[in-house]
């Protein structure tokens, strides 16, 4: 058998989110629908982040195992021909049969994207978080240089996480506008709990709206309460833009069949 990585994209306004559930629809069952209709092999994906409903993908990774001797960098596109449009194959190559894209050391980023007008703009309702009082960047991003670093993140996820630690390192975090009207808020980090993108946007906006000082994240971080911390921002403002495999677990290999 050899196992083949899929680089995935997505539109996630239609999916209830990457991991398959019963009566709905997800990005896993797509793709592994569509890998039957290349095949006739029976399989499953194992995706390296579990995105929520509504949340979107540039460079998720997934992986299977098949007994095909398609080459590696053609099964995106065998894969996309029986792809529905909002979801895509950027590229694909085979790896080593130990290759578990969970299991290694990487750096994920993610990008969370605020309109903050007067007003809705109708395009952007579907991949931004609409927030109408204006919010100070300079303030956003003095909070968000707070959580950079290895810290317990409680504060920062889902009660209902199963995460077995909630210790987490975040390489960075910046705040930018783009576009006058849209702050970009980008996050890299070695892993992130339940919700914690989602819930880190929502502090940075209280930051932005003047109602938590940047000192007040290192009492959310030592409270270690999800009380503490801020709203959970709606899924649609996040994007999974990139995991990088730091020690090159995800190497091509030669096709030898």
């Amino acid at each position: 058998m050899r196992r083949i990585k899929l680089t995935v994209a997505y539109d996630g306004c239609n999916y209830s989110g990457w991991q398959i559930q019963p009566n709905a629809s997800t990005i896993e069952q797509v793709l592994d629908n569509a890998i039957n209709k290349v095949t006739g092999e029976k399989v499953h994906v194992i995706g390296a982040s579990r995105t929520d409903a509504g949340v979107h993908g540039l460079g998720n990774v997934a992986v299977f195992d098949t007994a095909s001797g398609i080459p590696g960098d053609r099964w995106a596109y065998a894969i996309n021909t029986h792809l529905p449009e909002d979801v895509s194959v950027v590229e694909s190559r085979e790896v080593s049969p130990e290759f578990h894209p969970r299991h290694c050391n990487t750096v994920k980023t993610y990008e969370y994207r605020i309109l903050n007008t007067r007003f809705p703009i109708p395009q952007f309702r579907n991949y931004s978080w609409h927030v109408k009082e204006p919010l100070d960047v300079n303030a956003m991003q003095s909070a968000a240089q707070r959580l950079v670093g290895e810290h317990d993140f409680k504060s920062f996820c889902c009660v209902k996480t199963q995460a077995e630690s909630t210790v987490r390192t975040i390489y960075s975090v910046d705040v930018r506008t783009e576009d006058e009207a849209c702050i970009v808020i980008r996050v890299s980090g070695n892993g992130f709990l339940y919700n914690m993108i989602r819930i880190i946007a929502g502090t940075l906006v209280k930051a932005g709206k003047g109602k938590i000082t940047p000192q007040d994240i290192d009492l959310m971080l030592e409270a270690k309460n999800r009380c503490e911390a801020g709203q959970t921002a709606p899924p649609q403002g996040l994007t999974l833009m990139n995991i990088d495999y730091v020690d090159g677990d995800d190497m091509e290999v030669e096709n030898q069949h």
